[in-house]
């Protein structure tokens, strides 16, 4: 074994005891893309600090995770954003995303909340899923926590219950216009996720491009960027520890 594995194989001992001792009960599903690219010049995936801080944090934290996608296929790492320094330390976040559970084999009632982070992949599948509309649907109709950040609540568009959007009403942000526009993305999405949410009725928030913002509103936490996932996860265990 290379002192790079005995290392590894250090860091993922200290997750599973520190898991062993702090057993909560809590449940999470982690939604993912499969999406790994806008064309076939531009490549894209989840932003990988936005699925990475929650997972490892929820372990630590002592809940059951389960990381799923549409098709149960690996879920890319956006390139821009697999520049973490320690790579040790997220290996196994990188695992996580190999091996994923297909969505339609979960059992919603299994779970106490569901997490969807973000990276452009998510509009390309996660927004128009009958799947993933399903499933937010059990969820927000037990009232269970609902959670995505950056452009993570394009999953939420999916979602209507007698042809009214699910997210009408709430207090949502997301990636916004002008963060698209700073990291010049805007002529390669298929849409705009925050006026996707105001069409869709939803009370659409936001603070300055790269500032980190939250909005709770009932059982929806969403985030507006990745500079904003640990504040993410954080209100994500807050309210799970009520």
């Amino acid at each position: 074994m290379s002192e790079h594995d005995k290392e590894v194989e250090i860091i993922e001992d200290d997750v599973v005891e520190s898991c062993e001792l702090n057993i909560s009960g809590i449940k999470i599903l982690m939604l993912l893309t499969e999406v790994d690219r806008f064309d076939e010049h531009h490549k894209t995936g989840v932003w990988f600090e936005e699925f990475a801080i929650p997972y490892l944090k929820f372990l630590d934290e002592g809940f059951d995770v389960t990381v799923a996608t549409i098709h149960g296929k690996e879920s890319p790492i956006d390139p821009a954003s697999d520049n973490l320094i320690e790579d040790i330390k997220w290996h196994m976040a990188k695992e996580a995303l190999k091996k994923p559970e297909k969505l339609s084999d979960i059992n919603c009632a299994y779970y106490d909340a569901v997490v969807i982070p973000g990276g452009h992949g998510p509009l390309y599948d996660l927004a128009d899923s009958e799947d993933v509309g399903q499933t937010l649907l059990s969820f927000y109709e037990q009232s269970k926590l609902i959670a995505a950040i950056c452009h993570g609540p394009a999953a939420l568009l999916s979602a209507k219950r007698n042809g009214i959007p699910m997210v009408k009403g709430y207090e949502l942000t997301s990636f916004t216009n002008e963060e698209e526009i700073e990291a010049k993305k805007e002529k390669l999405v298929p849409f705009s996720v925050e006026d996707k949410l105001k069409e869709a009725g939803a009370n659409f928030v936001k603070n300055a491009p790269g500032d980190i913002y939250i909005v709770e509103d009932r059982n929806f936490i969403t985030g507006q960027n990745y500079q904003s996932a640990k504040a993410f996860t954080d209100t994500i265990i807050k309210y799970l520890s009520k």
